[in-house]
């Protein structure tokens, strides 16, 4: 099979895993063709994840690396054994990768921590707010790519419905609230959209009000992304040329105690939720 010419991000997490696992065992890629009965070429594949490898291998290859972490390595065999395209890859050569990434991204998150402070989370936001959103992209999108972007953000949503959905903890700055895409009535449904997401007992939205003054992070929209072991856990940050994903120990740690900071100076749940009433009848 030939390698694949665009892996996913999870596609290239599993790679870097098993090349920094191979790196720590003092292991030469020649040494791990010759576990697996492969040319030396493919390793380089497999790393990169521009080449799929079995869950079996994945287990030889830690087994003689000495790996001693067994919930990583099942956790690293659990990604190796996916099989079958998620419901993202039908926007494939529709959108660019990093929309596809973030989905993939949150559909196999066992929580997911968010922090924004202008924009209101891509999952919860209302067909109304996407449009509006994707309406501001400069330059000017065509019309059947805003389209496009505003299917896959509402197809983003069914990640909620799964079986067993992921935690999502949000922390939202009051300047996200008020910010008004597509006018008043747009925003009034948005909040109440909000609202009604807060019914649910895997969602929980806090707030930050004005007053509480400066914070951590300030202008950063994060999205923390619990996986089945904390090694395997990524941050995705927005920016104007798309999403960047962190997954660095020490970077990892940073936005831990970033959110943890987040979180000391929000409302509690119910406070926020009365405060985004007060909003709504201030709209």
């Amino acid at each position: 099979m030939p390698p694949r010419r665009t892996p996913t991000a999870r596609q290239k997490r599993l790679g870097t895993e098993l090349r920094k696992m191979r790196i720590a065992a003092g292991m030469t890629t020649e040494f791990a063709a010759g576990l697996l009965g492969v040319p030396r070429t493919n390793v380089p594949n497999m790393e990169s994840g521009r080449s799929g490898i079995s869950a079996d291998r994945v287990r030889v290859l830690a087994g003689n690396y000495g790996c001693p972490d067994a919930s990583l390595v099942d956790a690293l065999a659990d990604m190796a054994g996916e099989r079958g395209k998620g419901w993202w890859e039908t926007y494939r050569g529709v959108l660019p990768v990093g929309f596809l990434d973030i989905a993939e991204m949150e559909w196999h998150a066992t929580r997911m921590r968010m922090a924004l402070t202008v924009h209101l989370p891509g999952l919860f936001q209302t067909e109304e707010r996407a449009r509006a959103v994707f309406d501001q992209v400069f330059p000017r999108l065509p019309d059947g790519e805003v389209e496009a972007r505003v299917a896959q953000r509402m197809d983003r949503a069914q990640v909620l419905d799964k079986p067993d959905p992921p935690e999502v903890d949000v922390i939202l700055h009051e300047a996200a609230l008020r910010m008004e895409f597509g006018g008043g009535d747009v925003s009034r449904r948005q909040l109440e959209h909000i609202l009604r997401m807060t019914d649910r007992d895997n969602v929980t939205v806090r707030v930050i009000p004005f007053k509480s003054g400066g914070f951590p992070g300030a202008g950063q929209s994060v999205i923390y992304a619990e996986a089945a072991v904390p090694q395997l856990d990524v941050v995705e940050l927005d920016s104007t040329h798309g999403p960047e994903f962190i997954d660095s120990e020490m970077q990892l740690r940073k936005y831990r105690a970033q959110l943890e900071q987040l979180e000391s100076v929000t409302l509690a749940s119910e406070p926020s939720r009365d405060f985004i009433r007060q909003i709504i009848h201030q709209l």
